[in-house]
């Protein structure tokens, strides 16, 4: 049994099923959740927080959350030279 749920976690990228991340909304803004298959975590876009998922577990405790980096995004888009920032 053990060797068939760890099967089923390796086949499962974030071990969430589809209808739990239908269903999962953003413990701080009420807002949907998206599955970050790279990440392996759940990312609410409305307010930039990633909340891990351990084990198939989603933890959405508000102090697990972790603010999304933003920067990366906005150098990225900045394409016209400007002084970009630090």
């Amino acid at each position: 049994m053990v060797r068939v749920s760890k099967a089923l976690l390796k086949e499962a990228s974030t071990g969430l099923s589809k209808t739990l991340s239908e269903i999962l909304v953003c413990p701080l803004s009420k807002q949907p959740l998206r599955v970050c298959e790279e990440t392996g975590s759940l990312i609410s876009d409305s307010i930039g927080v990633s909340f891990p998922i351990k084990d198939g577990i989603p933890c959405l405790v508000p102090k697990d959350g972790k603010i999304l980096d933003t920067l990366k995004d906005d150098d990225a888009d900045d394409d016209d030279g400007a002084t970009k920032r630090n």
